[in-house]
Protein backbone atom coordinates (compact mmCIF):
# COMPACT_ATOMS: atom_id res chain seq x y z
CA UNK A 1 0.00 0.00 0.00
CA UNK A 2 2.98 2.52 1.11
CA UNK A 3 5.01 1.76 -2.07
CA UNK A 4 1.59 2.37 -4.64
CA UNK A 5 1.17 5.71 -3.13
CA UNK A 6 4.38 6.39 -3.29
CA UNK A 7 4.97 5.46 -6.79
CA UNK A 8 1.51 7.63 -7.65
CA UNK A 9 2.91 10.19 -5.26
CA UNK A 10 6.42 10.80 -7.64
CA UNK A 11 4.07 9.93 -11.18
CA UNK A 12 2.56 13.50 -10.56
CA UNK A 13 5.29 15.39 -9.15
CA UNK A 14 7.34 14.11 -12.22
CA UNK A 15 4.44 15.10 -14.14
CA UNK A 16 3.81 18.45 -12.48
CA UNK A 17 8.38 18.92 -12.96
CA UNK A 18 8.31 18.06 -16.35
CA UNK A 19 5.59 20.81 -17.51
CA UNK A 20 7.46 23.28 -15.44
CA UNK A 21 10.85 23.52 -17.75
CA UNK A 22 12.63 26.55 -17.90
CA UNK A 23 11.53 27.73 -21.14
CA UNK A 24 8.99 24.62 -21.73
CA UNK A 25 6.27 27.13 -23.33
CA UNK A 26 8.35 29.24 -25.35
CA UNK A 27 10.78 26.21 -26.89
CA UNK A 28 7.06 24.76 -28.05
CA UNK A 29 6.38 28.04 -30.04
CA UNK A 30 9.96 29.33 -30.72
CA UNK A 31 10.88 28.49 -34.60
CA UNK A 32 14.41 26.74 -34.57
CA UNK A 33 15.86 29.36 -36.59
CA UNK A 34 15.01 31.99 -33.81
CA UNK A 35 17.09 29.96 -30.98
CA UNK A 36 19.85 31.92 -31.61
CA UNK A 37 21.45 33.86 -28.61
CA UNK A 38 21.45 37.21 -30.16
CA UNK A 39 17.93 37.67 -29.29
CA UNK A 40 16.50 41.40 -30.21
CA UNK A 41 13.92 43.29 -29.14
CA UNK A 42 12.28 43.32 -32.69
CA UNK A 43 10.20 40.32 -31.55
CA UNK A 44 6.72 41.44 -31.46
CA UNK A 45 5.68 40.87 -27.46
CA UNK A 46 2.73 38.83 -28.59
CA UNK A 47 4.73 36.03 -30.23
CA UNK A 48 5.91 34.85 -26.39
CA UNK A 49 3.18 34.65 -23.80
CA UNK A 50 4.26 35.66 -20.53
CA UNK A 51 3.56 34.06 -17.16
CA UNK A 52 1.29 36.49 -15.14
CA UNK A 53 3.16 39.06 -13.25
CA UNK A 54 6.29 38.74 -15.70
CA UNK A 55 7.06 41.00 -18.57
CA UNK A 56 7.66 39.58 -21.80
CA UNK A 57 11.41 40.38 -23.41
CA UNK A 58 10.10 42.60 -26.34
CA UNK A 59 7.72 44.93 -24.11
CA UNK A 60 10.84 46.31 -21.80
CA UNK A 61 9.47 50.03 -20.68
CA UNK A 62 12.09 52.60 -21.42
CA UNK A 63 12.99 55.34 -18.69
CA UNK A 64 15.44 58.35 -19.39
CA UNK A 65 18.35 58.62 -16.92
CA UNK A 66 16.73 62.12 -15.45
CA UNK A 67 13.44 59.93 -14.43
CA UNK A 68 15.61 57.69 -12.40
CA UNK A 69 15.42 58.40 -8.70
CA UNK A 70 17.94 59.83 -7.23
CA UNK A 71 19.81 56.81 -6.04
CA UNK A 72 19.22 54.86 -9.46
CA UNK A 73 21.92 57.75 -10.77
CA UNK A 74 23.99 57.58 -8.34
CA UNK A 75 24.52 53.56 -8.65
CA UNK A 76 25.22 54.70 -12.46
CA UNK A 77 27.85 57.20 -11.38
CA UNK A 78 29.78 54.42 -9.18
CA UNK A 79 29.33 51.48 -11.87
CA UNK A 80 31.07 54.09 -14.72
CA UNK A 81 33.62 55.06 -11.68
CA UNK A 82 34.42 51.38 -11.35
CA UNK A 83 32.92 51.81 -7.46
CA UNK A 84 33.59 51.91 -4.61
CA UNK A 85 30.07 50.10 -3.86
CA UNK A 86 28.31 49.94 -0.88
CA UNK A 87 27.58 46.17 -1.27
CA UNK A 88 30.05 43.15 -1.77
CA UNK A 89 27.28 42.04 -3.85
CA UNK A 90 27.14 44.44 -6.29
CA UNK A 91 28.58 43.60 -9.63
CA UNK A 92 27.87 40.21 -9.41
CA UNK A 93 26.88 37.92 -12.60
CA UNK A 94 23.41 38.19 -13.18
CA UNK A 95 22.50 35.46 -14.91
CA UNK A 96 19.04 36.07 -16.39
CA UNK A 97 17.91 32.29 -15.93
CA UNK A 98 14.46 33.86 -16.52
CA UNK A 99 14.99 35.28 -20.03
CA UNK A 100 13.79 39.06 -19.52
CA UNK A 101 16.72 40.78 -21.00
CA UNK A 102 18.38 39.86 -24.26
CA UNK A 103 20.30 36.97 -24.20
CA UNK A 104 24.10 37.02 -24.07
CA UNK A 105 26.71 34.48 -23.05
CA UNK A 106 27.30 33.71 -19.31
CA UNK A 107 28.77 36.60 -17.62
CA UNK A 108 27.73 39.68 -19.56
CA UNK A 109 25.22 41.34 -16.92
CA UNK A 110 26.08 41.79 -13.52
CA UNK A 111 23.70 43.71 -10.54
CA UNK A 112 24.52 46.57 -8.84
CA UNK A 113 22.30 47.91 -5.74
CA UNK A 114 20.15 51.14 -5.81
CA UNK A 115 19.92 52.09 -2.50
CA UNK A 116 16.10 52.72 -0.90
CA UNK A 117 16.01 55.41 1.77
CA UNK A 118 14.74 54.28 4.70
CA UNK A 119 15.92 50.29 4.36
CA UNK A 120 18.86 49.01 6.10
CA UNK A 121 19.31 46.20 4.01
CA UNK A 122 19.75 46.06 -0.05
CA UNK A 123 16.11 46.43 -0.92
CA UNK A 124 14.41 45.21 -4.00
CA UNK A 125 15.83 48.04 -6.20
CA UNK A 126 18.81 47.28 -8.60
CA UNK A 127 20.39 48.33 -11.74
CA UNK A 128 21.84 45.17 -14.77
CA UNK A 129 24.05 46.39 -16.78
CA UNK A 130 25.71 44.50 -19.74
CA UNK A 131 28.68 44.47 -21.61
CA UNK A 132 32.21 45.94 -20.25
CA UNK A 133 32.62 46.49 -16.46
CA UNK A 134 32.57 50.40 -16.25
CA UNK A 135 30.23 50.71 -19.02
CA UNK A 136 26.61 51.88 -18.94
CA UNK A 137 24.91 51.39 -22.40
CA UNK A 138 23.60 48.57 -21.99
CA UNK A 139 21.72 48.78 -18.64
CA UNK A 140 18.32 48.12 -17.17
CA UNK A 141 16.80 49.43 -13.95
CA UNK A 142 14.33 46.91 -11.97
CA UNK A 143 12.31 47.97 -8.51
CA UNK A 144 10.62 44.72 -7.77
CA UNK A 145 14.09 42.17 -7.59
CA UNK A 146 14.52 41.84 -11.61
CA UNK A 147 10.43 40.40 -11.96
CA UNK A 148 10.47 43.18 -14.30
CA UNK A 149 12.64 45.72 -15.91
CA UNK A 150 12.94 49.01 -17.77
CA UNK A 151 15.79 49.90 -20.34
CA UNK A 152 17.78 52.56 -19.04
CA UNK A 153 17.69 55.57 -22.44
CA UNK A 154 21.37 57.24 -22.76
Amino acid sequence: MKRAWAFSCILTLSAILGGCGKDGSRNATTPASDASASQTSEQPASAVPAPSGVQAQGALAVIGKAQLPGEAAETLRLIKAGGPFSFGEDGVLFRNSASLLAQHPRGYYHAYTVRTPGLADRGQRRIVCGGPRKQTSDCYYTEDYYASFKRIAE
